[in-house]
């Protein structure tokens, strides 16, 4: 049969369990002396600042005095305690100068979880614009808005794809911008319409052109029977010098 259960996750050897009777009674006897330390310096503020009524000199003194003991003990560390007499000490003149001290060793929220976490996602993307970037002079500035403002007007003509393609149609209107849309619906509907009839218009002309064909054939063989009386009228004309001659030998 084991020692101890198999859930059991602590010490399991005699000296692991004699290392946890150690640390208990340890902690019995620290715990209260760190506690009392921090009940003086907390007590010594509250003095200073005029939220309690006291000598602030006196508490100011026993806050001290339990801080050392506390590090001579080991309930705290020796450097942790002369830090926390420095503070104290420093408070307490800055509070008898008539300065404004914090007595809580934790500051309270004064703002909401979704405040405070919009203003850490505001600091943290400040502080990535701010490394990205680096010092900026007035022309770096500059250059920055002229790239933004082209930046801009990129977007905002992706953005509309369809103004171009409407705007010829409706140069000549005063309509609104909104007028175009609904005048693209009958303009589809009568296109297969308007191809019938273009299909209409070109067969008769395809038809008729044999008929023109024929019309041109039938002047071109008109043309020389127009021509045969131009070339029987010098035969006309000839019997008439012949004629003449006559009388003139006569007389």
């Amino acid at each position: 049969m084991a020692h101890s259960p198999r859930g059991w996750t602590g010490a399991r050897t005699p000296s692991g369990l004699k290392r946890v009777r150690q640390a208990e009674r340890r902690e019995a006897i620290n715990a209260p002396r760190r506690t009392k330390a921090k009940t003086l310096v907390t007590k010594t503020l509250r003095i200073a600042t005029g939220q309690a009524e006291g000598d602030a000199t006196v508490t100011l003194a026993e806050a001290m005095s339990a801080l050392d003991k506390a590090a001579k003990v080991g309930a705290i560390h020796p450097n942790t305690a002369a830090r926390r007499k420095s503070r104290l000490a420093r408070k307490v003149a800055a509070a008898v100068g008539g300065a404004t001290v914090q007595t809580a060793a934790k500051i309270t929220k004064t703002t909401g979880a979704a405040a405070a976490a919009k203003a850490a996602k505001a600091r943290i993307a400040a502080g990535k614009a701010e490394k990205a970037k680096g010092a900026q002079t007035a022309a770096g500035k500059a250059k920055a808005a002229i790239a933004r403002a082209g930046r801009t007007d990129v977007e905002t003509t992706k953005a509309a794809p369809a103004v171009p393609v409407t705007a010829p149609k409706a140069r000549g209107r005063v309509a609104s911008k909104a007028a175009p849309a609904p005048a693209e619906k009958p303009a589809t509907k009568a296109a297969p319409k308007a191809a019938a009839a273009a299909k209409a218009a070109t067969k008769p002309k395809a038809k008729a052109a044999p008929k023109a064909r024929a019309a041109t054939k039938s002047k071109a063989a008109a043309a020389p029977k127009a021509k045969a009386p131009a070339a029987e009228a010098p035969a006309a004309k000839a019997p008439t010098k012949a004629k003449a001659a006559p009388k003139k030998k006569a007389e």
